[in-house]
């Protein structure tokens, strides 16, 4: 069974953005340390989940830095860009990204088909960027098998939580803590009922 992974920036207060969706106080200067760590992420990674409202700016900032050789992010971006997308979606029938589908079916069904499926080049991991009402809906329909909360060391005091939606408590197993330069805390975690 493939493993969904959410990878979110967060705040110490467990927002992942302001209340108008502002990003501004995520701590950017990353460091090596940090860029090797997202790769690592990654490399099992071969397809990425989001939801219409984050799918314009991801595709648009990640072209921008693959199309920047010096970036330090350049080879990530690359990743990105390449690697198969899939947008949930009730408004949109056809997609207009490069390496891009668009499911409008049942979340709950279709990811369940995703995370079951083998053939046509997909068995790695699958990976969710969210926006916050897309990362809600998987994690109230208990979709995620690990966390990675990179924690800034920010509190907003008010903001998007991606676990306002939760119905009952949802335990995790702590499997590592990683701290980058910048103060940010990588805290990974696996769902308990998920494991195998």
């Amino acid at each position: 069974m493939r493993k969904i992974k959410l990878q979110v920036q967060i705040s110490v207060d467990g927002c992942i953005a302001g209340p108008n969706n502002e990003m501004d106080w995520v701590v950017w200067n990353e460091d090596d340390k940090y860029n090797e760590y997202v790769k690592k992420i990654h490399e099992p990674v071969d397809t990425i989940l989001l939801g219409r409202k984050m799918i314009d700016g991801f595709i648009s900032h990640w072209s921008d830095v693959m199309n920047k050789p010096d970036d330090p992010w350049n080879d990530i971006a690359k990743k990105l860009i390449e690697t198969p997308k899939i947008v949930f979606t009730k408004t949109l029938s056809k997609s207009d990204w490069i390496n891009t589908e668009i499911v409008t079916g049942d979340l709950k069904t279709e990811i369940t088909k995703l995370k079951s499926q083998k053939n046509g080049g997909r068995g790695g991991d699958i990976i969710v960027y969210g926006g916050a009402s897309f990362d809600s809906s998987l994690i109230k329909e208990k979709l995620i098998d690990e966390y990675y909360l990179f924690v800034n060391p920010v509190a907003l005091g008010k903001g998007k939580n991606i676990f306002k939606d939760l119905v009952e408590v949802e335990q995790f197993t702590f499997i590592e803590s990683v701290v980058f330069d910048s103060g940010r805390v990588l805290l990974h975690y696996e769902v308990k009922n998920n494991q195998k």
